[in-house]
C-alpha cells in the first residue's frame, strides 16, 4: 500500500539574506526529516515491527532520535489503543557518516534575524510575535493550510504570512473509516520540520517557535513510561530537535522558543495587553478539524481547552469583557464542572489536550476569586470547596 503526501511552499519572493540560501545538501536532509515525520501518521495505522528508510541512511545518533520521536510522541496514541509499546519501534541504524557538529546548537544571536513565525489561532504565538516585534525582528508568519481564522489574525498583526499546504493522502482517511488504528500524532514535531524546509527555501535564519512551560507536563503513566499529549511541544523535544537541525540538516537556521520558560498563566498575562486580538483568536481545537463542517463559533465552550482558556482569562480580566470573548460564563454552566474537577486535579488524569497543570489552574481560580465576580457559579463553588 502506498501513500502520496502533498505539500505546496509559495515561491520565495526574494533573498535580503546571503547566508540563507538554501544549499541543496540541507533542503534534502529537511526534507528527509519531513518526510519521517509525516510519516507517523500512516505509520499508526498498522504499527509494523519493521521499518525501512528509502529516503537516505541513518545513522545510529538519527535512528535513536526517530526511535524516541516515534515513541513518545505516540505515547497517548499507544495509551488510548492499549499497544504495547516497548521495543516496538526499531529504526534501522545503516549509516556511518560523520555529523555536522559535536556541539549541540545553542539560541544566540542569528546574524541576519529574519524570523519565521508559525502563526497558530491562539494566544502563544501572538506573545511570541510582540515579544520578537519589540526587537525589531524581520518577522514572517506561517501557517498550514487555508484558514479564514488564522487570515484575520495575520491582518490584525500587519505582517506578511506565508500558507504552506498540506495534503493528507486520502487512502489513509479510507483506512480509518474502515476501522484502521487511529488516535494522537505529534503535530507539533512536524510543522517544527515543515518550518525548517521552508525557512531554508525562503531563506530565514530563526525559527521561532511558541511552546510553554507547561507543555513539559504528562497526562499520565503507562507501561512504565510518561504519556504526555503535549511531548512535541515539550523542552526535552524542543532540545532534541534543536539538536538534530543543527548535526544533521543545518547550522544556518536557528531554533528559538521565546516562551520555554513561562507557564501558560503568566502568558495569558502578557496576552491581555493586545487587546486588538480578542475578537479573533481561539483556543478551542474544533477550529483545526480536518473533516467535516467548520463550528460556526470560534469556541464550543464545552471542550478542556475552552475550560482551560476561560478560566485563565478571568484571572486578568472583568466579566463582561470575558463574556464578550467566549459569548457566556462558563463558570456558570454546570456541565463543566467534571472538567473542571480534571483540570484542577481533582479527580482523573489531565485532559488530554494542551492545558497547563492543576497548580496553574488553582492559581488562575484564585485570581478570578479575588476579582469577586463568580461567587455563585458551579466552578467557583467547586474551587472555593477545596480552597
Amino acid at each position: 500500500m502506498h501513500f502520496s503526501e502533498t505539500i505546496s511552499i509559495p515561491t520565495p519572493q526574494s533573498q535580503p539574506c546571503s547566508q540563507s540560501q538554501p544549499q541543496s545538501s540541507a533542503l534534502k536532509h529537511a526534507l528527509s526529516a519531513l518526510h519521517l515525520f509525516g510519516g507517523i501518521s500512516y505509520y499508526k495505522t498498522f504499527c509494523p515491527k519493521n521499518i525501512e528508510v528509502r529516503t537516505g541512511a541513518l545513522t545510529p545518533a538519527q535512528a535513536d532520535f526517530w526511535n524516541t520521536v516515534y515513541t513518545k510522541g505516540l505515547g497517548e496514541f499507544f495509551y488510548r489503543n492499549a499497544i504495547d509499546h516497548r521495543g516496538l519501534i526499531q529504526f534501522p541504524a545503516t549509516g556511518s557518516g560523520t555529523v555536522r557538529t559535536n556541539r549541540e546548537e545553542t539560541e544566540h544571536e542569528p546574524t541576519c534575524k529574519r524570523v519565521l513565525l508559525p502563526l497558530g489561532g491562539g494566544k502563544d504565538s501572538i506573545v511570541t510575535l510582540e515579544m520578537l516585534r519589540k526587537s525589531n525582528a524581520d518577522i514572517t508568519l506561517l501557517r498550514m493550510n487555508a484558514h479564514p481564522l488564522i487570515t484575520k489574525m495575520a491582518e490584525v498583526t500587519g505582517l506578511p504570512l506565508l500558507t504552506v499546504e498540506r495534503r493528507l493522502a486520502p487512502e489513509l482517511f479510507e483506512l480509518n473509516a474502515q476501522g484502521a488504528l487511529n488516535g494522537h500524532v505529534p503535530i507539533t514535531g512536524y510543522l517544527s520540520a515543515l518550518t525548517t524546509v521552508v525557512a531554508l527555501i525562503h531563506g530565514f535564519d530563526t525559527i521561532a517557535m511558541s511552546n510553554e512551560k507547561s507543555a513539559n507536563e504528562g497526562n499520565t503513566e503507562y507501561l512504565g513510561t510518561t504519556v504526555n499529549h503535549q511531548w512535541s511541544k515539550s523542552e526535552e523535544f524542543e532540545r532534541m530537535f534543536r539538536s538534530y537541525l543543527a548535526q544533521h540538516i543545518t547550522q544556518d537556521v536557528h531554533f528559538i522558543n521565546p516562551l520555554r520558560t513561562m507557564t501558560e498563566l503568566e502568558i495569558v498575562g502578557e496576552f491581555v495587553q493586545y487587546p486588538q486580538y480578542f475578537a479573533h483568536f481561539t483556543s478551542c481545537n474544533r477550529n483545526w478539524k480536518l473533516l467535516g463542517n467548520q463550528p460556526q463559533e470560534r469556541w464550543c465552550r464545552q471542550c478542556p481547552k475552552c475550560a482551560f482558556a476561560f478560566v485563565l482569562l478571568a484571572a486578568y480580566l472583568p466579566q463582561q469583557q470575558l463574556e464578550e470573548i467566549f459569548g457566556n460564563n462558563l463558570f456558570a454552566d454546570a456541565s463543566l464542572v467534571p472538567l473542571y474537577r480534571q483540570l484542577l486535579g481533582l479527580e482523573g488524569c489531565k485532559p488530554f489536550e494542551c492545558v497547563g497543570t492543576a497548580e496553574e489552574t488553582r492559581e488562575a481560580f484564585r485570581l478570578a476569586h479575588e476579582r469577586g465576580k463568580y461567587e455563585d457559579t458551579p466552578a467557583m463553588q467547586l474551587y472555593l470547596s477545596i480552597k
